[in-house]
């Protein structure tokens, strides 16, 4: 990340107002360059430092000028403080010195002179260091701090004469969650958690993909035999004198229609006749019939693979009958293994009529 984009960043999450509210942990350093001409040395040196702390309430701004002192008493207090201004550049900065009077009011007092920007340094006895100042009565004017020995050799050149020029433009942010390394930090734990969130989805995309065509395989490898055991099945045309085709009570499970001579059907197994184009597209999906719920594939010696790998127990016991004809001989279960009671153990049909042929069979 580079520096300037980091700058960029930070400084509209400063105008969205975020920073007022966390102004205990976050502070703006100043880069300081001063520069003036020495007659001794006979040319012009500059001093550079970033050794500033903007305000708290300060616009995070450039700004440059001419260093001028207040006339007096250093720390710039009082309601109208006469600045030494010998230089007729429109632009000065005041220097004044903290205490004696708020913040607020060292920097009402500059800007309503004209300054373009307050510098305030810190009292005797704290070496360079610097506070984090709030001025909440002045937000609109670039105040700084700088530390007492900085603010002193500055003051002492103005005293001396010099015509000082100071430009200060914006530093790096520090605090917990705004310092350069924590940045960093939680850019790659970011790129970190995202990497691993995208490994995951496209594993288990991956494995839920694998999953879904070895389904598909299945299904399609058991449709295709079920094809050809249904092939098997007996099919005949209805003819006049039929008894399917004598009463309404013969209808077909499927579609609710009554049979009528010359209409093709298929025998199934467990004695249920359906309309062949009713009953095929049935079996290819269900694979029972729609009455008794005889798995007719398993009949016909088509297993269904995922319930034979999902099945871990042995089938329970239960009471078949022999159904004969031309075709060989089928047993076809009668009761659910799936229950114990006995009474639940009666096959149960979807229609009526043929419940109670079913009645008549067994007895």
């Amino acid at each position: 990340m580079g520096k300037k984009t980091e700058r960029y960043l930070l400084f509209l999450v400063y105008l969205s107002g975020l920073v007022h509210h966390s102004t205990a942990i976050v502070f703006w350093t100043a880069l300081v360059d001063i520069s003036f001409y020495s007659n001794q040395a006979n040319h012009t040196v500059n001093l550079y430092c970033e050794c500033g702390v903007y305000g708290r309430n300060s616009p995070l701004e450039a700004v440059s000028g001419i260093v001028t002192l207040p006339n007096g008493d250093p720390r710039g207090c009082g309601p109208d403080p006469v600045y030494n201004r010998s230089s007729s550049s429109p632009h000065w900065i005041a220097l004044v010195k903290r205490g004696n009077c708020t913040f607020s009011e060292k920097i009402i007092a500059a800007k309503r002179q004209g300054a373009a920007g307050v510098v305030v340094y810190n009292v005797d006895g704290t070496g360079n260091s610097t506070t984090h100042m709030a001025h909440s009565d002045a937000p609109d004017i670039v105040a700084i701090m700088i530390g007492n020995n900085q603010g002193m050799e500055i003051a002492n050149f103005v005293k001396s004469g010099l015509e000082v020029k100071m430009l200060i433009e914006v530093g790096t942010p520090h605090g917990l969650w705004m310092d350069t390394y924590w940045l960093y930090f939680l850019s790659i734990a970011f790129f970190i958690v995202t990497a691993a969130s995208i490994a995951y989805f496209v594993f288990i995309s991956a494995h839920r993909l694998h999953n879904m065509r070895m389904q598909r395989q299945a299904e399609r490898r058991l449709k295709s035999e079920a094809k050809k055991a249904i092939s098997q099945l007996k099919v005949r045309n209805l003819k006049r004198g039929d008894k399917e085709t004598g009463s309404d009570s013969y209808t077909c499970a499927v579609c609710i229609e009554s049979y009528r001579a010359g209409e093709v059907v298929t025998d199934l197994m467990c004695g249920h006749i359906f309309h062949k184009a009713c009953i095929e597209p049935w079996l290819l999906e269900k694979r029972t019939c729609p009455m008794c719920k005889c798995d007719i594939l398993k009949a016909l010696g088509v297993e269904d693979e995922a319930e034979e790998s999902s099945s871990s127990s042995s089938p329970a016991e239960v009471t078949v009958i022999t159904v004969s004809g031309e075709e060989p001989l089928y047993e076809v279960p009668l009761t659910e293994p799936t229950t114990s009671d006995p009474e639940r153990q009666q096959r149960h049909y979807d229609n009526k009529a043929f419940e109670g042929d079913s009645q008549v069979a067994r007895g």
